[in-house]
């Protein structure tokens, strides 16, 4: 298939899956791209992600510890992945698209811990029993979530996270897609109770709430997609005038959700790379 009408492709997915498009006329516009239903069905799967890729780091990694379960007072259940070790680390709060905490989500958290932090994974479909295996279901009930309550209990969660014995006392939050507009929404409402944020290709909040952010952000963008460059254009000008410490960086010729690498035709290990180093760096200036 050629790039153009590749391309063509993804942003229909990204419109089905973030916008509500029925799913026949998603499905009938992905048949005239691809040319037959058979084609269209095989580049929907190399689309979309895929919970049989293999994970990078493996759930029995014995450089770390691992558990599922109760985060706290907060009634969050979650993934928590520490390296093993002596020293206390900061916490890193990892914060999943909109199919939920799923084994690809609990893979870049045990990444996150294997750079040095405590990487804390939240479920924030606890309240509605927690994240399905099927994907469709997630995304229904994602939106279905209190945003609200959910903000609040993630700031209750990664404070308390950030002062258990084996914590330094600092937490940041990290997320994608729709945990990346999740991150913005934590930096408006914790204010300085957060030591630092980013986020992957998440839209923005309103310009005017740029003002409570406390915490300095990294902001990632995918080049090529537009649908979150017009919330996101304005927040960071609206940051930016307000004197807020923010680093917007751009990767030109990258598609939304170009980190997640169960997606065939997405993922940009480049951008993916680069991004992932930026991050690290990030935390580790700002969290210790």
């Amino acid at each position: 298939m050629d790039g153009d009408r590749l391309q063509q492709a993804i942003e229909l997915y990204d419109r089905f899956t973030h916008e509500g498009m029925d799913r026949r006329d998603f499905f009938a516009r992905m048949t005239l791209i691809a040319g037959s239903a058979a084609a269209a069905t095989s580049l929907i799967a190399a689309i979309a992600a895929s919970p049989a890729a293999a994970t990078i780091v493996p759930p029995d990694d014995s450089r770390l510890f691992t558990r599922t379960g109760s985060l706290g007072k907060a009634g969050l259940n979650g993934y928590v992945a520490i390296r093993k070790g002596p020293r206390k680390a900061p916490v890193v709060m990892v914060i999943h698209e909109n199919r939920g905490l799923n084994p690809h989500i609990e893979d870049v958290a045990r990444r996150i811990a294997l750079e040095g932090f405590i990487a804390v994974a939240p479920d924030l479909l606890t309240s509605q029993g927690g994240t399905p295996a099927n994907e469709d279901q997630a995304r229904e009930m994602i939106g279905k979530v209190d945003l609200g309550a959910a903000v609040a209990a993630a700031i209750t969660t990664g404070i308390e996270q950030a002062h258990l014995p084996r914590a330094n006392g600092r937490w940041g939050i990290v997320g994608f897609c729709w945990g990346g507009a999740f991150v913005d929404r934590v930096a408006v409402a914790a204010g300085s109770k957060l030591d630092a944020g980013v986020s992957y290709y998440g839209p923005a909040p309103n310009p005017p709430e740029a003002v409570r952010v406390e915490a300095p952000l990294l902001l990632h963008h995918a080049g090529l997609d537009d649908r979150v460059a017009q919330s996101l254009f304005p927040f960071v000008t609206a940051l930016r005038e307000a004197n807020k410490k923010v680093i917007f960086q751009v990767y030109d010729g990258a598609n939304h959700a170009f980190n997640n690498d169960t997606s065939a035709e997405r993922y940009n290990k480049a951008a993916a790379d680069l991004a992932w180093r930026r991050t690290i760096r990030f935390f580790h200036k700002y969290l210790g």
